[in-house]
């Protein structure tokens, strides 16, 4: 979909162009160098609860941003958080709005099923009627692994990932959660709420206490084991997203064998292009 001009601010991966010519594709995208937010965590020397409370608040305040302007981004996730720059303290981004939707204001309605399995909200496994409401799902599930270094919601089998997370079935487990603040899990709790109608707000969130209020509230303790649980997580997420790629690219070649009757392996060729920003 083609988003109104008014989203693509300092928050956002903007797509400034799209250019198609045979065989190749260009997207032309704004450059940022820092990587992925989750990349740049496991890499700090130091950690802590306050460090990830000043993480979710850039996604939210991104998040809200974009729900002021009637965009639900349905794809929340590591992936699609990046940095601006390699400097410290860098900008977090929002990027991918490959799946985004506009809405009118809070209005809920079937928007088809979009997202990524672990951080699909328990409305949309429903099928039932959404709106703003699943990008905060997402944003509990993220602000958890934040905290940890792992998901609420795991399970090899999709279906019982499923079942799971429609039953909004998670828990602090003893001892990594120990060491984690109540305010912390609060939010938490108010983000990952089953019912889309009392889940808090990219602006509501805003002003909770442990995002507001960070200095006196969150810890300041280095958090060594979420790092190394963050390690492994982001090592795991990694291949399987090229397991995917491979996929997706034999069902492709596949594909274009049979439509043009042919063994001969297709030429084509993909290209993302960045941009500097202004």
């Amino acid at each position: 979909m083609k988003l109104t001009c008014s989203v693509f601010i300092s928050v956002t991966v903007r797509l400034h162009d799209s250019i198609q010519e045979e065989n190749h594709h260009y997207l032309v995208f704004d450059l940022v160098t820092g990587g992925e937010l989750f990349e740049d965590i496991v890499a700090r020397e130091f950690y802590s609860e306050a460090d990830a409370s000043h993480c979710i608040q850039q996604i939210l305040e991104s998040v809200h941003h974009c729900h002021h302007n009637g965009v639900v981004h349905r794809d929340l996730k590591p992936e699609n958080l990046l940095l601006a720059s390699k400097a410290k303290g860098a900008a977090v981004k929002l990027a991918d709005f490959g799946l985004a939707i506009e809405v009118q204001g809070e209005a809920q309605a079937w928007f088809g099923f979009a997202g990524t399995p672990g951080y699909l909200s328990p409305e949309v496994l429903k099928k039932e009627p959404y709106g703003k409401p699943v990008d905060i799902w997402a944003c509990g599930v993220i602000l958890y692994i934040l905290l940890v270094g792992y998901p609420p919601f795991w399970d090899e089998d999709q279906h019982r990932l499923y079942a799971q997370i429609k039953a909004g079935s998670y828990d602090y487990p003893s001892p990594e959660w120990d060491t984690v603040t109540p305010e912390a899990k609060n939010l938490i709790n108010q983000m990952l709420t089953v019912n889309p109608s009392k889940r808090i707000t990219a602006s509501e969130a805003l002003k909770h206490p442990w995002i507001c209020q960070r200095e006196r509230v969150a810890s300041v303790v280095h958090r060594q084991e979420t790092v190394d649980c963050l390690k492994k997580f982001n090592a795991r997420r990694k291949l399987k997203s090229s397991d995917n790629v491979l996929k997706h690219h034999k069902r492709l070649r596949a594909s274009l064998h049979q439509r043009e009757g042919t063994n001969e392996e297709p030429k084509y060729a993909t290209a993302i292009l960045q941009i500097r920003g202004p």
